[in-house]
């Protein structure tokens, strides 16, 4: 079945659809879109019998518009497909950056009454006060690999972006801790970790598992079955234990829905055992799914937005109720279809549990930086993602796909995106304000830590002999509350 529209060039469309199917059981049902630049799927829903599914998807057109047929289709050939109140809706650029701009105010700021007491209590009237905020509230960060240990310069040029939170590129990972078999080695992670935790930057834990069979360490991969599950136990209770309470998050079984390594070769419950057992060793750590594909190309029915929920409800009920669980996604992008990637998060976000941007990169190209700052943009300010890890480790050779410096550290046209977001967000910014006449200073305000400095006038003949001194205080923007009222004394 077809329908025939018109797609306008440069504008974001929003669609949506109920879908139901005859027959028994369910069936994937897609909604794609004929153009003259060949096919362009907007989304796809797994579709039930007997009731009504919604679909929701998007497109961005960065290419020719014109007339176009939208088509909903599936591989099942022995089902009808049913629909029922269809929507397409056309934003312009500066409608989709309105939108944007109106969700940062609500969910990456508060409202946020300060008031300035002198040392004994009593209000500082108008008062000139510095306010600057020190670190962010929104995690936003970046990968790090193992040159950071040993280049000063990177080492400064990573500390003056004040990132929250880091990724390591490939030294946690299974093939890096025992390359060969029974000999582990954990020298440089935990090198790296000391340096992170030194900073006060946060770790997450990449990766436990890998199920991709390209990179596994050489000597599993003719193991028996017996063997293999006896080495992965090993693996869980070496790094877990002692990665405990060190990291914010466990990737878990990286890509597994892309990938079966362990699957095939010890049955389809292992991925959800090696959640169970990393539960059991580390109770409070987050465990995330971590997979690619899902935001960021909608022709991946793999991984799509309700494959993806599907596989949570599998987790999920392997855990149990008390398990701290999360949604990865990688946000491998080679354009910016943030249409798409705006509906495959809502979607996500039905699941009620975090979803980051673990191993965010945009493939090289003349666009590179341009879409990049639109994916930034899409992804703070939506209310479901709670950090941004960009995916840009820097080696002398080349990073995987995409760099923020060149080898001396200066910036990339994508390093200025990423300056530019940490800017917005208020980072590294500090600005002037007076008190009113009862101390007060209203603000909207980035979550994050803040630091004030105002100064004390002398207020008893004793203190006149004595010359002002500045103070300087700190005070936290909570995320959880819209508006707060916060006292700072001298």
């Amino acid at each position: 079945m077809s329908q025939k529209l018109f797609l306008e060039t440069d504008k974001h469309y929003t669609f949506s659809a109920w879908i139901q199917v005859t027959g028994k059981g369910n069936a994937v049902v897609s909604a794609i879109f004929k153009t003259s630049q060949g096919f362009k799927p907007a989304g796809l829903v797994i579709a039930q019998a007997g009731c009504w599914s919604m679909l929701k998807g998007g497109l961005s057109v960065d290419f020719a518009g014109g007339p176009v047929e939208l088509y909903f289709q599936s591989k099942n050939t022995s089902i009808d497909i049913w629909i029922d109140s269809v929507s397409l809706q056309p934003f312009t650029n500066e409608e989709w950056r309105s939108h944007q701009d109106q969700s940062i105010e609500k969910v990456r700021k508060s409202e946020v009454r300060l008031q300035v007491l002198d040392a004994e209590g009593k209000p500082l009237r108008n008062t000139n006060i510095s306010i600057a905020q020190s670190n962010a509230g929104f995690p936003i960060g970046v990968a790090i690999n193992q040159n950071i240990l040993r280049n000063n310069a990177y080492q400064s040029w990573f500390l003056s972006k004040k990132f929250t939170v880091t990724t390591f590129e490939n030294e946690m990972k299974w093939y890096s801790t025992e390359r060969s078999r029974g000999v582990e080695d954990y020298s440089v992670p935990d090198s790296m970790l000391a340096f992170a935790s030194q900073h006060g930057i946060k770790v997450r834990g990449h990766n436990i598992f890998w199920e991709d069979p390209r990179f596994q360490p050489n000597w599993i991969t003719n193991l028996s079955p017996a063997d293999l599950k006896a080495a992965t136990h090993k693996r869980l209770n070496s790094i877990v234990p002692r990665y405990k309470g060190k990291v914010i998050a466990w990737d878990v079984d990286n890509e597994n829905m892309h990938f079966n390594f362990f699957t095939s070769k010890l049955g389809a419950g292992i991925s959800a055992s090696f959640y169970q057992s990393t539960h059991q060793l580390d109770g409070q750590t987050t465990l995330f799914l971590n997979e690619y594909n899902t935001i960021e190309d909608s022709r991946d029915g793999a991984v799509s937005p309700s494959k993806y929920l599907e596989k949570v409800g599998e987790i999920r009920r392997a855990l149990g109720a008390g398990a701290n669980i999360a949604i990865g996604v990688e946000g491998h992008f080679s354009s910016a279809n943030i249409a798409y990637m705006r509906s495959a998060l809502d979607t996500l976000a039905s699941a009620k549990i975090p979803i980051w941007i673990t191993e965010l990169d945009v493939s090289s190209g003349p666009n590179q930086a341009s879409y990049l700052g639109q994916i930034l943009r899409e992804a703070r300010s939506h209310p479901a993602i709670q950090g941004i890890v960009i995916w840009a480790a820097w080696s002398p050779q080349g990073c995987y796909r995409m760099c923020l410096t060149d080898n001396n550290f200066n910036n990339l046209p994508t390093g200025d995106v990423v300056d530019k977001l940490l800017s917005e967000g208020g980072v590294g910014q500090a600005f002037e304000a007076m008190t009113d006449n009862d101390g007060f200073f209203n603000a909207s305000l980035f979550h994050g830590d803040y630091q004030i400095k105002f100064l004390q006038q002398p207020t008893t003949l004793a203190e006149e002999q004595h010359s002002s001194s500045f103070v300087s205080r700190s005070f936290r923007v909570d995320n959880h509350v819209s508006e707060q009222v916060i006292r700072i004394s001298a």
